[in-house]
């Protein structure tokens, strides 16, 4: 990869992918573009930012012809919380941004990135040790489009030759930018709150498990899978990745060792608790970690330490 072009670059993912791949690759060859002013204007302050439409086609292909692109990152996305309010929606976005995505790739002959995610799988999938190839009947729109995503991109690397990777991403949790409307979100929000409040009200079930990966991991697969030999990739589209599996419960426990006064209550979202309960509670990973080496670094309490100290210095605590 030489010139990278990433859409969806002001939400959680990309306000720190545009970064990390900047120290791959340099600052002039990573690209971040997003729809919303306020978000061009964010990541201008650190990259090269272009406002984009990733569902206007012929935007997009100019600016992946203007730029020389070779490697589009397309993170647009509406999350799964936030796609079950408007299903029509969240089918447009997600498989708009991705249909454009992977025609342009096969035009200019470039690679493509893609997050797939744990929402992909459903009710029918085996929770525990999730397998690589398994069931996957999602039960929310988010997941339909991740399944299909995951599929066309196949469809396109085997018809086309389109060098198209994926991860399967669980919860992400970062101490960058908030997340945007995913079952996961509490994991972040807690921190915030504990250190602005003292208290937390959290509207998943306590004892509900899901696969979770410090943002630091999740950078790291995004750029070791895309460097890959494809010689060695049996999968493509897409990985399991996880790290770390903990419910609620867990978590708040771990942060009140460190903040004994913290306080936590439950306000269960049942929309909410139903994607979570369809989730895996945790993931079988080997295959990435067989096919192209995936090695996580980050896990429970040092995760929770990392969050305090940074959220505590960004909210002057």
């Amino acid at each position: 990869m030489k010139r990278i072009l990433v859409v969806g670059a002001g939400g959680q993912i990309g306000t720190e992918l545009v970064p990390h791949l900047q120290k791959h690759y340099g600052e002039d060859n990573v690209i971040g573009a997003d729809l919303k002013d306020d978000a061009v204007a964010k990541i201008a302050s650190y990259a090269r930012a272009i406002k984009l439409d990733a569902l206007d086609f012929n935007a997009f292909g100019q600016a992946v012809k203007d730029h020389n692109i070779d490697a589009i990152f397309n993170l647009v996305a509406l999350l799964s919380a936030t796609g079950e309010k408007n299903p029509e929606l969240a089918w447009k976005i997600n498989m708009g941004a991705l249909v454009n995505s992977l025609t342009l790739a096969k035009e200019f002959k470039t690679a493509v990135f893609t997050p797939s995610s744990i929402g992909a799988f459903g009710v029918s999938t085996p929770h525990d040790k999730t397998p690589q190839d398994t069931v996957m009947r999602p039960d929310t729109i988010y997941g339909v489009c991740k399944v299909t995503g995951e599929l066309l991109s196949d469809y396109y690397f085997h018809r086309f030759g389109v060098d198209a990777r994926s991860v399967r991403f669980p919860g992400i949790i970062s101490n960058g930018c908030l997340p945007g409307g995913g079952t996961t979100d509490y994991a972040v929000e807690v921190f915030y709150e504990i250190l602005k409040t003292g208290h937390y009200t959290c509207p998943i079930p306590e004892d509900s498990y899901m696969d979770m990966l410090y943002m630091p991991d999740a950078l790291n697969a995004v750029t070791q899978l895309m460097e890959a030999d494809p010689s060695k990739l049996k999968h493509r589209n897409s990985f399991n990745i996880t790290c770390m599996s903990f419910c609620p419960k867990e978590l708040f426990a771990k942060i009140k060792e460190r903040i004994p006064s913290a306080t936590f209550d439950y306000n269960v979202d049942p929309v909410k608790a139903a994607i979570a309960d369809s989730w895996p509670n945790m993931m079988d990973d080997s295959c990435a970690r067989e096919e192209w080496g995936w090695n996580p670094q980050w896990h429970l309490d040092a995760m929770v330490d990392d969050m305090l100290k940074a959220i505590a210095a960004k909210l002057g605590k």
